[in-house]
């Protein structure tokens, strides 16, 4: 796998190194050892799936309150999403600054996503599946969330007719316990 660290700290665009031949390909898309050499939290304990007919939807922006923060594991298994981080660590040098990748079926890329990052993504296309894996156990009380268009954070967003929850329309501009 290649690591290529983005400009926030901690957040990592992962390729998988492809071995083909006449059959198609192999690749490894996870690797304990990999994720602890480069000081990655390798405690992978749920996954998720989440399947989105149209394009333009919008789910995000999501994190967990402190203690019950997660790292998160990002691929698009079906489809293309821009997947989206913002740092939400008070003491970071990149506090409040953002990060978009392209995440697609073909390009087979993922997104690691460091505790105290808020997460999103907008899918590019129509049926379009993505495959989180999650350092901690899903917690209710703990879920927050910040408001997609917040101004705070100037998000530029792909695609410009949304499909987006009402949960998630419903998140106030930046407030982050």
């Amino acid at each position: 796998m290649r690591f290529t660290e983005t400009k926030l700290k901690g957040a990592y665009i992962i390729e998988p190194e492809l071995i083909q031949d006449e059959r198609g390909f192999f690749a490894r898309s996870w690797c304990q050892k990999e994720f602890t050499e480069r000081g990655l939290n390798p405690h992978l304990v749920q996954c998720n799936v989440s399947f989105n007919l149209k394009k333009g939807t919008l789910r995000g922006m999501h994190y967990q309150a402190k203690p019950h923060e997660e790292a998160k594991l990002v691929r698009c298994t079906m489809g293309a999403i821009y997947d989206v981080i913002i740092d939400i660590r008070p003491e970071s040098p990149t506090f409040k600054e953002w990060v978009a990748v392209e995440l697609t079926t073909e390009n087979r890329k993922m997104l690691y996503i460091p505790e105290g990052f808020a997460h999103g993504f907008q899918t590019l296309v129509d049926n379009t599946e993505v495959f989180y894996q999650m350092s901690q156990f899903y917690h209710p009380e703990s879920a927050r969330g910040l408001r997609w268009n917040d101004p705070a954070f100037g998000i530029k967003w792909a695609v410009e007719n949304l499909t987006i929850s009402l949960k998630d329309k419903s998140y106030k501009n930046y407030i982050i316990e």
